[in-house]
């Protein structure tokens, strides 16, 4: 285990305007994950992060959908505590099927529906935004709706922001450990 590049910051401890988004993280989970605590160091960045995630949990995408699109991103950039916290997330609380989470590390799925919006995901996330008309027509196809479309922006924008965060700051990870299949150099 590596000790993170930034100090994390101890919930009990906390002060100023980290400690109400530490309590809120602790409320809203059940437990204050460590990428949370490094965040802390940086108020505006843990309150942007918490305010987005909220905004994108009550949008039009299933917790399940979420999960599997946060694994594909994770596993193109390589960011291990991303990968981990998902898939367990994504099993124990989204209630996803172990198989297709392992289907989404490759942005696949065996619902038409969610291979769509997977696939569209990864086209997004590998083509830095810029993406053929074929590929919007081929999740447009199978019923993916303009404001899903949107919201996969958003969760690209959601996970980039974590999984290169995580990278950076080499934040201990503290869930059960799922190893990319490979970095993305």
């Amino acid at each position: 285990m590596n000790m993170s590049r930034l100090t994390p910051i101890d919930p009990a401890t906390a002060t100023g305007p980290a400690a109400p988004l530490l309590a809120q993280v602790q409320k809203s989970l059940g437990l204050t994950p460590n990428m949370t605590k490094v965040m802390a160091n940086s108020p505006a960045l843990l309150k942007g992060y918490l305010a987005l995630s909220g905004a994108l949990a009550g949008g039009a995408l299933a917790a399940g959908v979420r999960e599997q699109l946060a694994i594909t991103t994770a596993e193109y950039n390589g960011c291990e505590y991303c990968l981990s916290a998902h898939t367990y997330i994504g099993e124990h609380i989204a209630k996803v099927d172990p198989g297709e989470l392992e289907r989404a590390r490759h942005a696949e799925a065996s619902d038409a529906h969610t291979a769509a919006l997977l696939a569209l995901s990864d086209a997004i996330v590998r083509g830095r935004g810029a993406v053929d008309d074929g590929a919007v027509k081929a999740a447009r196809d199978t019923g993916v709706t303009d404001a899903e479309i949107g919201e996969v922006v958003g969760h690209i924008a959601l996970n980039v922001l974590t999984n290169y965060f995580n990278v950076l700051a080499q934040v201990e990870n503290d869930w059960p450990v799922v190893t990319p299949h490979a970095h993305v150099a």
